[in-house]
């Protein structure tokens, strides 16, 4: 099986090529675009297999929240639910899962922001590849890892003790609606490691935006309890309508309008990010 190899054509150092002098998105085809793609997402794998500590987060922070939650809040939070442990095991769980995209996203940015520190996007950039493609292969790759903590985390779960009422299928919609709105999150994590200028700035930012909405939501605790200026807050939060999505496909209970807010939230930070995240990859110098 071929496989395309991204290297720069040598060029005269006294003419390096400008932006206009190199592909658009509209010159390449979809059929390169994939080939290219999937190029970059090998060499992002490659990456990770070269610096495995790399994927710490993904493989510790699901066992370390289900931990700490269940055995520290899981008495109190499950005596306000009408139950015990057990009940909010099943309450936190699929809240987490709405979380993982929220945390892994971050890595995305700072990720991003290293690669223009060390020159990296530099060399793509000077490639026929269509701009897009380099973001969308990193979101590929870190959708890999969201993967891994949710399975991570869901074992987790079943070891000690989460019970589905819901069906197989509901739970594969769940795990495929919090990747959706996780690559919709990477985005913006994507455009803040353009705008940043060190990785740093931008784990940063990034806790200073997750902090208040993974907090400020139903993922940890329910919401009836909360100052009626915070319900409102957690209402228009896409962390609790993606929770409560999850909550309903998991565990069979009543979705509501949870389900298409979630999406609605999805489509348009894609829309809007997505096109803006490219556009800052094109001018960054």
């Amino acid at each position: 099986m071929s496989t395309t190899t991204l290297t720069p054509t040598p060029t005269d150092p006294a003419r390096s090529p400008r932006a206009s002098d190199l592909h658009d998105e509209g010159g390449i085809g979809l059929r390169n675009n994939l080939r290219h793609i999937g190029a970059l997402v090998r060499r992002n794998l490659l990456q990770i297999k070269k610096d495995p500590e790399s994927m710490f987060d993904a493989l510790l922070m699901p066992v370390i929240f289900v931990l700490l939650f269940v055995y520290v809040f899981g008495g109190s939070v499950g005596s306000s639910l009408g139950g015990d442990r057990q009940d909010y095991l099943n309450y936190l769980i699929p809240g987490l899962m709405a979380m993982m995209g929220m945390n892994i996203a971050m890595a995305v940015g700072s990720g991003v922001n290293d690669d223009f520190r060390k020159g990296v996007m530099d060399r793509f950039r000077t490639m026929p590849i269509a701009r897009s493609s380099v973001l969308i292969a990193k979101i590929v790759v870190e959708l890999g890892r969201m993967m891994v903590a949710t399975l991570i985390l869901l074992g987790m779960g079943f070891a000690l003790g989460l019970e589905l009422h819901g069906s197989v299928l509901g739970l594969v919609g769940a795990i495929a609606l919090a990747a959706a709105f996780g690559a919709a999150i990477m985005w913006i994590f994507i455009l803040l490691g353009l705008t940043m200028k060190t990785a740093q700035a931008v784990q940063g930012m990034g806790m200073i935006v997750m902090m208040p909405l993974q907090f400020g939501s139903s993922i940890f605790a329910p919401t009836q309890t909360m100052p009626g200026w915070l319900q409102t807050f957690t209402d228009y939060n896409p962390l609790s309508n993606l929770a409560d999505s999850a909550r309903g496909l998991m565990m069979g209970g009543p979705l509501g309008h949870s389900v298409w807010l979630t999406l609605g939230w999805t489509v348009v930070i894609t829309a809007v990010m997505a096109p803006l995240a490219v556009s800052k990859f094109r001018k960054k110098s």
